[in-house]
């Protein structure tokens, strides 16, 4: 479906882009509002390049589409473990798949940000695969109020993803994601596509671009992962200019992945776990 030097030539000319893209400042467009960024640390790792992948227990943050391909039951959790005096970033989900209907909730949280907020958000999604080549998702998505004497299972100002994820082999795949931020009046925020293709039976490569309608903006991210081992993988990408590396373990049914990507001109660093039932 997507040639190798399809994806060579859409990485070549976002790498060749990057010093005429406009700044995206934290001001404009905060990264810890609720879109797909900064979570788990694999997509980190891979400069926030996973629209197209989606694989994993977190993918109902970033493409709900993609959680119809791991059957079963599997829990994740996140967080950034260095520098947590600040622009704190923790996350954790449950997914659940059977046949051809999966279902997810989530809730990502940034603690000891400048602008003393805690955006708090809860994911309620569901996946339906519609064939063998592709599957569609929804994300519907709440923010919490802090601080608050109950627990809140919802929250206010909903808000929603719609992604869809289209794989011809095991080889290439195609993702589409549309976002409506909380907090924003128009319906369609950001559209989000992404391309991944494996060069190699170990090496993968993964492209996304993010268009940002509201501010008339383009985020470019790519990503790498290569398997040295069957249970090791290094990655390594580049998000809106920030450079990520990374480094995964799989032990079984337990996945543990770690990344290091900057921030504001600063160094963090994240870990996250996934557990198969």
């Amino acid at each position: 479906m997507i040639e190798i030097k399809t994806i060579l030539i859409i990485s070549i000319i976002c790498f060749i882009l990057y010093p005429y893209i406009p700044d995206i400042k934290a001001d404009n467009l905060p990264f810890e509002l609720d879109r797909p960024l900064y979570v788990g640390s694999r997509p980190i790792s891979m400069g926030n390049a996973f629209i197209s992948i989606a694989d994993s227990a977190e993918s109902g943050f970033w493409n709900p589409a993609g959680l119809i391909q791991n059957q079963g039951v599997r829990i994740f959790f996140a967080g950034k473990i260095w520098d947590r005096k600040s622009d704190i970033f923790d996350s954790k989900c449950i997914a659940y798949c059977y046949r051809n209907s999966a279902f997810f909730w989530g809730n990502k949280i940034a603690l000891r940000l400048d602008n003393d907020e805690t955006p708090d958000f809860n994911y309620y999604s569901y996946a339906h695969k519609i064939n063998s080549y592709m599957a569609v998702g929804l994300s519907i998505k709440f923010k919490r109020k802090h601080p608050s004497d109950y627990y809140q299972f919802f929250g206010y100002d909903p808000a929603y993803d719609l992604g869809f994820l289209l794989k011809a082999d095991g080889n290439d795949s195609v993702g589409f994601l549309i976002q409506k931020l909380s907090g924003e009046k128009q319906w369609i925020d950001i559209a989000n596509i992404g391309f991944s293709h494996k060069l190699y039976r170990d090496l993968l490569a993964s492209t996304d671009l993010a268009f940002l309608l509201s501010e008339k903006k383009l985020e470019p991210h790519i990503g790498f992962e290569y398997f040295i081992r069957q249970w090791l993988a290094i990655r390594f990408g580049v998000s809106n200019k920030l450079p990520s590396v990374g480094i995964g373990f799989i032990f079984g049914r337990l996945i543990i992945d770690s990344a290091l990507i900057r921030i504001d001109d600063n160094l963090s660093a994240f870990l996250s776990a996934q557990f198969q039932l």
